[in-house]
């Protein structure tokens, strides 16, 4: 399992630098680089915002690791959520690198890789909470941590300069459903060996007090079961939350119903997990969705994804009457056993609408403790600072408010401001033995996936895209012959800018000016085929503002007759 490649310690300074999940919720990946070694933690996605119409989802720009391929002995993984593991496929089509993780994280990973196969074989590596993997001047030890899936870790890594402590995502629970708490012991004795650098998650750092455990679902659970023991209960919750899916299992046992999977990315991690065993699935519980016919609404609990109202997912389709085998009906009950993501509370709204219109109780958050977050606040934050004692401090996994959020907690537990970073993308972190600055920086950012196409979609034509959504299309065709002359047209067909029907006196007057500024270009008899369609875009742009006070897109297409 261990990969010893040491090298030779060259006294240069240990590079920390982020490629995600810095001013931003999702795509973590950190980069630590000393000499001719470097390794990775995490390889996450993120999902686009609103001004990426179009596209599926955005990953780490690595060009930084591409061009230095030969020094990275490693990825690690802290645990197996999409904004941690997401972008492994499209990363291994272009780094060959091995994978070390913890096996529900890694049989995850083979999953999405069995779907999208690298070029080269994929090394992945198992390893447990405690191992140790030598990778070139890297020492890089896993520790258990709780969080809302199983596996999680957080990793310590021991440098030529010092420790790094990478916390992953992490929260205290006293009391997991697996009955494994986060190994404080362990963090203690690293804080008395010596912290250097505290990488630390920010993402509920803004909330006071602690976490909830998880074990506070499985309450709300058995009451929500028990309150609607006479219908149907659909609940919908992240599929990667193996613990939670366990306590709906386990509920739904005891009352005595079946239960049914919808979503492929649920059947795909609880696949994952049962064959791991990480979750345990009493004998005759699980159905196929085709089987609901013979049990009645009461006798049926579905287990389903798009708690965060992404379109097309199970739930999506179900609230609109769009599954194929699925039927809502005012006998169900609905219950989003989740918290939107921030950015998603519309997509949230729309669903939870489309589902109360069709006469369905649905129970969320807001009125039940029917979610609690995979995440450390404030007080648990304090907790990791105080056993580590870091000399030096790092907020990671969060937007800027996080990240400020996350340095007033480490200097209230004594850290000087000056010992704190609040990096960017693609900053980069130097650290030696006496002391650390932000210098320099990497190319880092956005890569966007639109179907089969990975980077191939760039800011022109996310600009292109948002000005087509915003102001639509005019499209003018016209031919002319070898002297210039009109033959043929102009036709005008306008897209998502005005109906053209109930336009025919513009969509002439475009027709007319089209003309006039073909004659205008072509008198000369000097044919120049961007001129004549930049003139044409100059003046029917200029006119339609003054008529509409819009600008839609203006396409002219000029044919050689």
């Amino acid at each position: 399992m261990e990969k010893n490649t040491k090298r030779k310690v060259t006294g240069e300074k240990l590079k920390v630098m982020c490629l995600g999940g810095l001013q931003e919720i999702g795509k973590n990946m950190t980069v630590l680089e000393y000499g001719d070694d470097i390794v990775v933690i995490d390889c996450g996605m993120g999902f686009p915002d609103e001004d990426m119409p179009g596209i599926d989802l955005v990953i780490p720009d690595v060009s930084y690791l591409i061009n230095n391929a030969h020094k990275i002995r490693g990825i690690l993984i802290t645990h197996g959520h999409e904004d941690h593991i997401g972008a492994v496929p499209y990363i291994l089509q272009q780094i060959d690198a091995p994978i070390y993780g913890t096996r529900l994280s890694l049989g995850i990973i083979e999953g999405k890789l069995d779907e999208n196969p690298p070029p080269n074989d994929p090394e992945l590596y198992t390893v447990e909470a405690g191992d140790v993997v030598n990778l070139g001047v890297f020492k890089a030890e896993f520790i258990h941590v709780n969080h809302s899936i199983a596996d999680a870790c957080a990793i310590a890594i021991r440098t030529p300069v010092g420790l790094v402590y990478h916390s992953g995502d992490f929260k205290l629970d006293v009391s997991p459903i697996d009955g494994k708490m986060m190994d404080l012991t362990r963090i203690g004795e690293l804080g008395r060996e010596g912290v250097t650098l505290l990488m630390c998650e920010s993402t509920n750092a803004e909330r006071p007090g602690y976490t909830p455990s998880e074990r506070t679902v499985g309450y709300s659970l058995e009451r929500i079961f028990m309150q609607y023991e006479n219908k149907r209960i659909i609940i919908a919750t992240f599929s990667s939350n193996i613990h939670r899916v366990q306590q709906i299992i386990n509920a739904s046992a005891k009352n005595n119903r079946k239960v049914v999977i919808l979503g492929r990315s649920m059947v795909n991690v609880l696949g994952a997990a049962a064959e791991l065993n990480y979750i345990d699935l009493p004998d005759g519980v699980l159905i196929d969705v085709s089987e609901m016919k013979r049990y009645r609404p009461e006798e049926i609990t579905i287990i389903t994804t798009g708690s965060q109202g992404e379109p097309m997912s199970a739930l999506y389709r179900i609230a609109f009457s769009e599954h194929n085998q699925v039927r809502i009906s005012s006998g169900d009950v609905v219950i989003l056993s989740s918290s939107a993501i921030p950015g998603n509370e519309k997509l949230v709204g729309r669903i939870i609408n489309a589902l109360v219109r069709n006469g369905v109780k649905v129970v969320h958050d807001s009125s039940e403790d029917l979610h609690v977050s995979g995440h450390a606040c404030r007080e648990e934050i304090k907790l990791l600072i105080s056993l580590l004692k870091p000399k030096y401090f790092m907020p990671i996994h969060g937007e800027y408010r996080h990240l400020y959020a996350n340095k007033d907690i480490a200097e209230f537990m004594g850290i000087p401001a000056e010992r704190i970073f609040i990096s960017e993308l693609g900053r980069v972190l130097e650290v030696d033995k006496k002391s650390a600055k932000l210098q320099g920086e990497i190319p880092a950012g956005n890569v966007l996936v639109d179907g089969a196409g990975v980077g191939d979609i760039g800011s022109i034509v996310l600009r292109d895209r948002k000005h087509l959504s915003e102001d639509g299309l005019v499209i003018i065709v016209a031919g002319i012959d070898g002297y210039g002359e009109l033959v043929s047209g102009p036709d005008v067909v306008s897209r998502g800018f005005v109906y053209v029907k109930e336009s025919e006196e513009l969509m002439l007057r475009v027709k007319e000016i089209a003309a006039q500024s073909i004659a205008k270009s072509t008198s000369k008899r000097n044919i120049d085929y961007a001129q004549i369609k930049g003139n044409i875009r100059d003046d029917v742009a200029k006119f339609l503002f003054k008529e509409t006070k819009r600008k839609p897109m203006i396409l002219p297409i000029i044919m050689d007759i």
